[in-house]
């Protein structure tokens, strides 16, 4: 059950006999009991939405504001604009309206230490269940690799997937690591620990050299666990090797060609799009191999649409 902030009889009048509306008057200190008091039900206030009628143009006026506020903050602070899909963002506005005036932002220091640790202790308490059903179930440990071009850091995260979903467990930077297979098993064995030996089923990292060999070693030395390749990374490298037949190659390297001469001039990518129904020739991929097929993929579905652009007055 959710608590929400009281409202007083005080501050409510009747309009129309049966629709309360908030007075505009200044709230009252809260009590320490405040928070265990509920609110009116949401069938007697019935929601801002339905009460567009008595706000009118005040309502939407103010909304405007308040959404101006939350994009300006979206715009300083670089924060993508999907972020507002997120349901916790959701969330903190509910919050923030049910608090009322006179909230005191937290610091960035409060960011920083005590709510993140707060949060770091919610994340775990979430997390018991899964842990639960590692002991009945079994999981399985999956490492992915990845390079920060940025900042020039190999970085390998580890997860552990269960019939319940895959939790993220911890990331670390592993540039060394990447290039000895004996490190790599000791990253690994670490892990198994962590999660339970006695829960792990498999472990799953892609098929680099270093990987398979710390792989096989830590078969080794716990039996009953079996070292598992990436499928994802198997078809990046089957698709490596296609794109190596001479055919291929060069019908790849036209693809690419003719897509960079169409993207880097705006007329000509209004003119495919109008041609192509609004549909793109160049989509993004995790990996440029899977990019390149899907771009050739792409033209061979719309080849007669470019035909008609190309021969179009």
């Amino acid at each position: 059950m959710r608590y929400e902030a009281a409202v007083n009889e005080d501050d409510v009048e009747d309009v129309d006999g049966d629709q309360p509306v908030r007075k505009a008057a200044k709230r009252k200190n809260r009590a320490p009991l405040d928070k265990f008091v509920m609110s009116l039900p949401p069938d007697i206030l019935k929601g801002r939405k339905d009460m567009k009628a008595v706000f009118g143009a005040c309502d939407k006026e103010l909304r405007d504001k308040v959404c101006g506020g939350i994009a300006r903050w979206f715009y300083y602070a670089g924060i993508a604009f999907n972020a507002a899909l997120h349901d916790s963002f959701k969330e903190m506005t509910e919050l923030i309206g049910q608090y009322g005036m006179g909230l005191k932002p937290p610091s960035m220091y409060e960011l920083r230490f005590s709510l993140l640790q707060k949060e770091v202790a919610n994340v775990q308490a979430e997390l018991v269940p899964n842990r639960e059903e590692w002991a009945v179930k079994g999981c399985s440990i999956m490492s992915d690799g990845w390079r920060d071009l940025m900042v020039q850091k190999d970085i390998v995260k580890f997860l552990v997937n269960s019939p319940k979903g895959s939790v993220f467990i911890r990331s670390k930077e592993a540039y060394e690591v990447v290039k000895d297979a004996t490190l790599l098993f000791k990253l690994l064995d670490d892990m198994v620990e962590d999660v339970g030996e006695k829960n792990v089923v498999q472990v799953v990292t892609d098929n680099a050299s270093n990987y398979v060999k710390a792989g096989r070693l830590l078969e080794a030395k716990r039996p009953h666990l079996f070292w598992t390749p990436c499928a994802a990374h198997c078809l990046e490298l089957m698709l490596e090797d296609i794109g190596k037949i001479e055919a291929v190659k060069s019908a790849m390297k036209k693809c690419m060609f003719i897509n960079a001469y169409i993207y880097c001039r705006v007329p000509l990518v209004n003119m495919m799009r109008r041609f192509t129904k609004q549909r793109n020739l160049h989509r993004p991929a995790v990996t440029r191999f899977v990019r390149s097929f899907i771009t050739m993929s792409q033209y061979h579905l719309q080849q007669a649409n470019l035909k008609k652009m190309v021969t179009s007055e």
